[in-house]
């Protein structure tokens, strides 16, 4: 007698397996609340780093990580690229507060099929977990449309952050804290950006950089 074919990935026998990595716990808590009310959806594990974002895929190998861009070892991007060496079968979700073109394009590069901001809502992250789980792409229309619009970005991703950062006039050492770097690296890093961007400060710098979308 012919046995009978396995359910598919995602159906209530087989529910999607999904970790989490973000550093902010109350955010990863409750994006594992709200992703556990899905039948279809098994979130296997959370983690607050790199280092534990990369012993849970190994340890879980799902079928779809949900990553934060900026992690106090590293960032998602990175994790992403760890991730497919030591779970093949993964494919990554990026959810961010720091939608910026610069961040899509290098995302795309390294094969990422999910970005999407931190206001997308619970039944629109689970959708999207869905579809990148098959793998389809899945990225923030507006994102998308910046990024079109944008041009290529002379910034790295560590720049644009600080410049980010300096948006509203916070002093070198506020800039530290929330960017976790040293005030020398954000130096270097301010120094970079108005050089690059042939700023005659970091104010000007901020202004060009969001002029053209590139934060």
């Amino acid at each position: 007698m012919t046995a009978a074919p396995s359910a598919a990935p995602g159906t209530a026998a087989t529910p999607l397996r999904v970790i989490l990595v973000d550093d902010e716990n109350l955010i990863r808590s409750a994006l594992a609340t709200m992703l556990s009310l899905e039948d279809d959806l098994d979130v296997r594990g959370e983690a607050a780093t790199v280092a534990d974002g990369i012993r849970l895929a190994q340890s879980e190998q799902p079928d779809v990580a949900v990553l934060d861009l900026q992690l106090p070892d590293g960032d998602g991007l990175e994790l992403a690229g760890r991730i497919s060496e030591v779970s093949s079968a993964t494919r990554c979700l990026i959810l961010t507060s720091h939608a910026r073109p610069g961040y899509l394009k290098r995302a795309l590069a390294q094969g990422v099929l999910g970005f999407l901001p931190k206001t997308t809502s619970a039944d629109q992250l689970a959708r999207a977990v869905r579809a990148v789980a098959a793998g389809r792409r899945v990225i923030d229309p507006e994102l998308a449309a910046e990024t079109i619009s944008s041009g290529d970005s002379p910034l790295t991703p560590r720049e644009a952050d600080v410049l980010e950062f300096a948006a509203d006039g916070a002093a070198i050492e506020q800039i530290a804290r929330r960017a976790h770097l040293a005030e020398g690296t954000v130096r270097n890093y301010l120094s970079s950006a108005q050089a690059k961007l042939q700023a005659s400060n970091r104010h000007e710098a901020v202004a060009i950089a969001r002029r053209q979308g590139w934060i």
